[in-house]
């Protein structure tokens, strides 16, 4: 399982007091607000814990303001780094919701345990997610809606999802 999740991306510096731009990549960007820590992927220097001191929105973009930088030079070497946060402080999930990361590579069979293929890609569509399968037999990649009529079951353990091929999906 997925131990880090990445909640954001850092655009550009913001203003000359040391805030930065960071495109969000949770599907809550107002989760940002709650967080008191985030942890820089800084390449070579490994990773740095952050302490948030204060959040804003403007159009598309989370604006942070890190205790640790108080200028635009401190936080231009930024740009282009990914914010990241522990599974621990990661949004709690209901019953029978899954963090996509967690699902990718897992093998999708059918009722009867036949191998179908791989689950490539999670696609958010707004309706629900629709999941890619790369097909075991080689053909084209199918698209498999994840609702509860086709999806019958998801084993993180096993790394199984079982479906139920409807009409028409292969």
């Amino acid at each position: 399982m997925t131990e880090y999740f990445q909640i954001g991306l850092i655009a550009k510096p913001h203003g000359l007091a040391g805030e930065v731009n960071v495109f969000p990549t949770t599907d809550d960007p107002s989760r940002f607000k709650k967080l008191k820590k985030v942890i820089l992927e800084a390449g070579r220097e490994g990773r740095i814990e952050l302490n948030i001191e204060r959040v804003r929105f403007f159009k598309k973009f989370v604006i942070v303001k890190f205790k640790e930088y108080n200028s635009i030079e401190e936080v231009e070497k930024l740009r282009g780094k990914e914010l990241i946060i522990h599974r621990d402080n990661a949004q709690k999930l209901s019953k029978n919701e899954f963090y996509a990361s967690d699902l990718m590579g897992m093998s999708i069979v059918d009722e009867e345990g036949k191998e179908l293929g791989i689950l490539k890609e999670v696609i958010s569509t707004g309706a629900n997610d629709v999941y890619e399968m790369e097909r075991a037999d080689g053909e084209e990649n199918v698209m498999i809606p994840a609702i509860s009529e086709c999806i019958k079951n998801v084993d993180l353990d096993k790394g199984i999802i079982t479906i139920h091929v409807m009409d028409g999906l292969l």
